[in-house]
């Protein structure tokens, strides 16, 4: 079976601009953890898509590299490599609708979409979106709406499709409020809540989920915005409450598939669901060192039935995903 790798920052997304280091840091952690898991499996012919400004992983055996420069279309490149497989592997960031666009794409070529398609992208990509859907379904979310007027208090300001913490700003006062309606784009305002941040890696088919592990994310708050600096993978010894949340979460959204990450924030009376990422995160890159499960095969046996989870360790990983 051919299979397409495709990470859309370091894949030749940015090919003609400059590479977000954030984005781009986290972007090959999770494509060469990805690499990684399908490097491990028989008979695939894997390819995977490289900007020009990377190096890493060409010329690694079994890895077929299609080198990304500034003259090439991307978008040309995709489809056409696309065609020669037999599945495809999108990761991309859900603003500008570009994940979103890589699963329909895939979708309409008729080919393989190894994540959730284009349907659950439109709604978990969306955090508004996402509130009305869970809140609908009676699950503890984080209250949402989307920013307009003032309001006295201490609030979480994102884009309305933003990936992890990239122009989400903490705002208290008036002129704060002034300064984010001056800005351009789509923002949500949430209240800031103080807790434990978790995130959930699961598999989700046909209204069915599986927790693969709970990961404990740490942030630093610079100039009121926080930054991910590390995540615990497989830290929280006691999944069962989780998974009655992963449960809900599956039945309320059935569309997902594949591999996707639930973002919480524990306070004293209450686990809130911040986001849902229909795609793989960064606590993924630490999951077969913490569990020794491999879940791109995971994925691939979604395909033709259940997920098979049978760890073969059980310890907590640390993953730098912010260079200070």
């Amino acid at each position: 079976m051919k299979i397409l790798v495709f990470e859309y920052i370091t894949g030749g997304g940015f090919n003609r601009q400059a590479l977000p280091d954030s984005l781009a840091g986290e972007g090959s952690l999770m494509r060469n953890a990805l690499l990684d898991n399908l490097a491990r499996l028989n008979n695939l012919d894997v390819t995977v898509m490289l900007d020009c400004r990377l190096n890493d992983w060409v010329g690694k055996a079994g890895i077929n590299t299609v080198i990304i420069s500034p003259e090439h279309d991307t978008d040309e490149e995709f489809a056409r490599l696309v065609q020669q497989c037999d599945l495809v592997w999108p990761i991309a960031p859900e603003f500008d609708g570009i994940l979103q666009n890589l699963c329909q794409r895939v979708e309409s070529s008729g080919k393989i979409l190894l994540t959730s398609p284009a349907i659950a992208v439109a709604i978990a990509g969306n955090k508004f979106r996402t509130y009305e859907l869970l809140n609908r379904h009676h699950i503890a979310v984080v209250p949402t709406r989307m920013f307009d007027n003032y309001c006295p208090g201490e609030w979480m300001v994102k884009p309305v499709d933003g990936v992890g913490c990239a122009d989400s700003h903490v705002i208290s006062s008036r002129q704060d409020f002034d300064r984010m309606a001056a800005r351009k784009g789509e923002y949500i305002i949430q209240p800031h809540l103080q807790g434990a941040t978790t995130s959930l890696s699961c598999l989700f088919k046909q209204g069915r989920g599986w927790l693969v592990c709970v990961n404990l994310q740490r942030f630093e708050l610079t100039n009121r915005q926080y930054r991910l600096t590390d995540i615990v993978i497989n830290h929280h010894p006691d999944p069962g409450r989780y998974q009655r949340l992963v449960d809900q979460i599956a039945q309320a959204l059935p569309e997902l598939w594949g591999y996707a990450g639930i973002d919480l924030i524990e306070t004293a009376d209450q686990a809130w669901v911040l986001e849902i990422n229909p795609r793989l995160t960064s606590s993924f890159v630490g999951i077969h060192d913490a569990l020794g499960i491999n879940v791109a095969e995971t994925v691939l046996q979604l395909l033709h039935g259940e997920p098979i989870l049978n760890p073969t360790c059980n310890r907590a990983i640390n993953v730098q995903t912010y260079a200070n």
